[in-house]
């Protein structure tokens, strides 16, 4: 994985503009596709046994629960409980049938971007989590995969194609600050050519440490969860792209049913085994409302990342278009708002991520 030159700007141009600013385009191509198919909601039947296609409000195990044999032997182990009052007692009974033993990560089964997720060392910093999120809401409690390579692979396989293809591959990286003995973490953030320019991504997440003082050589990973917007560095790893990791993740989603949009992350115990489509455990799969993460890349263009945008969501209308033709449902657009609606208010009661 390469690293990033001196001589090169530590953000693109656009990568941390508002939502409200770099989507606007997407969201207007989004409405003249609706029009143009006569259904807005089309999309949401390229995945049409998951809620909204995976657009949004989806249960994230509910999409890993559908996987067969050859799936399951990939996917990471995981259980899922209930929060609110005895969520500690359901979480631990689970995770016993399951066989899983700490470290975890716990997770909302709704949700995105990263948000809630939290890595768990023993009962006693469980009984602590848990309360931070609200009750009566499916939470995930997952193997943590230790593999040091993390990366996000955009599988794409239209109902009448035999196999599928890979059109995006991103590695992420959590930045990590080393001490000096003498500096405070803030004023290394500050010091950091990246960080420096978003240091309020950063800040927050330190919880009073920010005054602490690393030892020389001391390292700190600022972020746990693999997302650009809370913080880690995206990769561009496309020239990764083999076609024995497409054969095999082809096999995975195949034993997924009628899947055929959509971003499995992973984490592998190198690049290399992930070329060969080995060593690699899956930590999540996100339907329609995924993106082809490696435009955050800060060495590619606005233009590209819109190309790649405007080419992978007009792939979600021709795949819901082939689904709708055999039969299968759109969510409709106000189940699909509600569903919007539902998540971003779950979003909103999650605590910060670490």
């Amino acid at each position: 994985m390469s690293k990033p030159e001196a001589d090169q700007n530590p953000l693109s141009l656009f990568e941390f503009w508002p939502g409200s600013v770099f989507y606007t385009p997407i969201v207007l191509y989004w409405i003249a596709m609706g029009i143009k198919y006569r259904d807005l909601s089309i999309s949401t039947a390229a995945n049409p046994r998951i809620e909204t296609g995976g657009l949004c409000g989806e249960s994230k195990s509910s999409i890993l629960d559908m996987g067969g044999a050859t799936a399951q032997s990939f996917i990471a182990p995981y259980v899922v409980f209930r929060s609110g009052k005895g969520a500690e007692r359901r979480a631990l009974e689970a995770m016993e049938r399951r066989g899983l033993s700490f470290p975890v990560v716990i997770k909302p089964d709704i949700g995105c971007n990263g948000t809630g997720v939290k890595l768990v060392h023993s009962r006693e910093q469980l009984e602590a989590v848990l309360p931070h999120f609200p009750a009566d809401v499916d939470m995930l409690a997952q193997e943590l995969i230790t593999y040091p390579v993390e990366a996000g692979l955009f599988y794409i396989r239209h109902p009448d194609e035999q196999r599928g293809r890979i059109t995006s591959i991103t590695y992420k990286e959590a930045p990590v600050l080393t001490g000096d003995g003498v500096s405070t973490i803030e004023e290394l953030i500050l010091r950091d050519p990246r960080m420096s320019l978003v240091p309020q991504i950063y800040l927050p997440r330190l919880a009073g440490r920010e005054r602490n003082i690393l030892a020389k050589g001391e390292e700190l990973p600022l972020v746990f969860a693999g997302n650009h917007c809370k913080g880690s560095i995206f990769r561009d790893g496309r020239a990764d792209t083999t076609e024995a990791l497409t054969a095999q993740l082809d096999a995975i989603i195949k034993d997924i049913p009628d899947f055929y949009f959509g971003r499995v992350d992973v984490k592998a115990a190198s690049i290399e085994d992930l070329r060969r489509g080995e060593n690699f455990r899956i930590i999540e799969i996100n339907g329609v409302g995924s993106e082809a993460t490696h435009i955050w890349d800060r060495r590619t263009t606005l233009w590209e990342a819109y190309r790649a945008q405007f080419s992978h969501y007009r792939q979600t209308f021709l795949i819901g278009a082939a689904n709708r033709a055999r039969g299968w449902k759109t969510s409709g657009a106000f189940s699909m708002l509600h569903s919007w609606r539902k998540q971003r208010r779950l979003l909103a009661s999650y605590p910060l991520n670490d």
